[in-house]
């Protein structure tokens, strides 16, 4: 695994944006026998979700999160170093969506910018990255942008994966300052890469049969470019990693579960955070859920559930733990020592 620490840099404040339009998991009959749709949403835990209209992509919640961030911590966007914007749904194969966002947002032109594409463990890597570049001399603060649109690459007719995913955008500002130590625990598995794929890329080139739905598996309908997952092999995966994750990476700080103030998960699946919050023995209170309202929003939700749900719960010093897993496969835990971090409310475009 790889073991990273940090001194002195930290998240100065957060923001995250939904898209307005709601759909509700209830209304799922064509999808879901309705005998069946209370259980299912019981076991996954959500109740509504997020769309993005078509013409609204990743990168335009996070745009809409950014500005909200520097407006209400008074960020001039000349002193914005790096521009990172981490996705699974840029806006287009090249250029590179953070180049178009530096442009969006005003930011100088001796702003770095650099994509990064991760699973649902992605803000975590992406958050590391941010850490490290904060920590050289000649970088002072790094604008990390984290969104996704999975509606635009799920079917609407896949049983599995529409109940499940929302999308958003959220900002993340890293700074030099008086901060604490801080960890990150990011491993991967590679052997698992056909858990949760997208068939057609470069290595399967895209044909017009490619763009051709078709009934998949337990009668599931989806084209070669959508996503395809592994249900229960991805819980198997997760449920056998993450506790084991956050409890070596609590060991390494010497710290127990009771130093921390909140645990956010990644938010997949309701009945799998249950299990890790037993599986931990932590005080269900120090762990925040979005995921009824907003599902699963890929690498996105971990910073969505903070700005959904520990709004005003940041000031003085917190330790917080964060904990994702996802497409890879990719999991990984982080330990930061937060000093006044100034969460702004979700906002909605």
């Amino acid at each position: 695994m790889a073991s990273i620490h940090f001194n002195g840099v930290g998240i100065k404040a957060l923001c995250a944006c939904v898209p307005r339009d709601v759909v509700y998991n209830k209304d799922l009959g064509y999808l879901i026998p309705e005998e069946e749709i209370e259980k299912v949403i019981s076991n996954i835990g959500i109740i509504e979700r997020r769309i993005a209209p078509d013409d609204v992509t990743a990168s335009d919640l996070c745009y809409k999160a950014a500005l909200q961030l520097m407006a209400e911590n008074d960020i001039d966007p000349e002193s914005i170093d790096l521009l990172l914007f981490m996705s699974q749904t840029q806006d287009y194969r090249i250029p590179a969506t953070s180049c178009v966002l530096q442009n969006r947002l005003g930011l100088p032109k001796t702003t770095m910018c650099f994509d990064i594409s991760l699973g649902c463990s992605g803000y975590l890597y992406a958050l590391s990255t941010a850490f490290a570049y904060a920590s050289l001399p000649g970088i002072n603060r790094v604008l990390l942008l984290d969104g996704e649109t999975f509606s635009k690459i799920v079917n609407r007719r896949d049983k599995v994966d529409w109940p499940l995913y929302g999308d958003a955008g959220t900002a993340t500002l890293v700074e030099k300052g008086d901060y604490g130590p801080s960890s990150f625990l990011l491993n991967t598995d590679g052997s698992g890469e056909n858990t949760l794929k997208i068939h057609a890329g470069m290595r399967n080139s895209i044909t017009p049969q490619s763009c051709v739905e078709r009934e998949q598996e337990d009668g599931n309908i989806r084209n070669d470019l959508e996503v395809f997952m592994d249900g229960m092999d991805v819980f198997n995966f997760a449920i056998s990693k993450v506790p084991r994750c956050v409890k070596q990476l609590l060991a390494d700080a010497e710290k127990t579960v009771d130093d921390v103030d909140y645990l956010v998960f990644h938010q997949a699946n309701r009945f799998m955070m249950d299990f890790f919050v037993k599986k931990l023995k932590i005080n269900p209170e120090r762990v925040p859920y979005c995921i009824g309202k907003y599902g699963n929003t890929s690498s996105s939700s971990v910073p969505l559930t903070i700005s959904s749900e520990l709004v005003g719960k940041l000031d003085g010093t917190k330790n917080v733990v964060l904990s994702a897993f996802g497409a890879g496969l990719s999991w990984g835990a982080a330990l930061l020592q937060m000093h006044d971090c100034k969460v702004s409310p979700v906002i909605e475009y």
